[in-house]
């Protein structure tokens, strides 16, 4: 579990924004995944800011894509940015 994982979401009208901070393990994806289905009602885009992640595990970013069809139908609503964002991408 990476003790030292933050994120920080932020809503406006029509998109959510989210900081991701520390490191990205499965536990983290796990926890993204309950502040998406909390914060991410009702939007139409989605922004993932991972430019603030540490170490980002393989695992992680499994977990979060196997379990991202619980909240959102179509993946191309998100928005990676950052200099991590390439990691994210399907």
């Amino acid at each position: 579990m990476a003790t030292n994982f933050q994120l920080f979401p932020h809503r406006n009208r029509n998109s959510l924004h989210v900081q991701l901070y520390g490191d990205f393990d499965g536990t983290s994806a796990y926890e993204l995944i309950n502040a998406l289905k909390k914060h991410g009602n009702d939007v139409i885009q989605i922004f993932i800011d991972t430019s603030d992640l540490s170490t980002i595990y393989p695992f992680g970013v499994d977990v979060f894509k196997k379990n991202l069809n619980v909240i959102v139908k179509n993946y191309n609503s998100f928005v990676f940015i950052g200099k991590n964002k390439h990691r994210f991408a399907t």
